[in-house]
């Protein structure tokens, strides 16, 4: 699946920035004011996103995936099931800082011309969950887990942002909840579901 341009240079960007877009949003000014954080020329705004804000986004799901995947190698979980919650779990554990700035990316993200980008943040997000937690599954199954985990995570996602709970408590549990509900439909649905919503 393609992902958005990888460098160095964009990665440390687009965390320097973090921290101002809270205040100035997902713009040029925030990104600028990161470059400076950096150490890096504020004029190279252009240059490192040519595409604008849309890429600036899409960067930084890009960024916080393989973030995302590369810590999840030390989780002891075994259970693919409780891998994909542990896997969620780490992802908002390392986001909680950056709600707001994520808040502002699913609307710019909601805008109508930038529905192609969303889709596909969402998708690779997904892909890289489901990786995250062992999955390699590569027949009919890969995409009913994957349209079945876009709907509890984007569920879950909208929860979590309202969250003030302690260590995302409250999200965790409204996660375990739509997960249990996943496995009630499972076993209404064919075997393979079964299988599916259990694994």
């Amino acid at each position: 699946m393609n992902h958005p341009e990888r460098s160095l240079e964009r990665d440390t960007a687009i965390e320097a920035m973090l921290a101002h877009v809270p205040f100035d949003g997902w713009t040029r000014k925030a990104l600028a004011m990161g470059l400076v954080d950096a150490g890096m020329p504020a004029d190279e705004v252009d240059l490192l996103f040519p595409l604008g804000v849309a890429d600036m986004v899409a960067t930084f799901c890009d960024w916080a995936d393989r973030r995302m995947e590369e810590a999840a190698a030390g989780l002891a979980e075994t259970r693919l099931s409780r891998r994909v919650k542990a896997v969620l779990a780490l992802r908002f554990e390392q986001n909680r800082a950056h709600k707001e700035a994520i808040r502002r990316a699913i609307g710019i993200l909601a805008l109508p011309g930038n529905a192609r980008v969303a889709m596909a943040c969402t998708a690779r997000t997904i892909d890289a969950i489901w990786y995250a937690a062992g999955d390699r599954s590569a027949n009919f199954s890969w995409y009913t887990k994957r349209a079945i985990l876009t709907a509890v995570y984007s569920a879950t996602l909208l929860f979590w942002l309202r969250d003030q709970s302690p260590d995302d408590a409250e999200t965790l549990a409204f996660l375990d909840r739509r997960l249990a509900g996943v496995a009630r439909i499972g076993r209404l649905k064919p075997p393979f579901l079964t299988r599916l919503a259990s694994a």
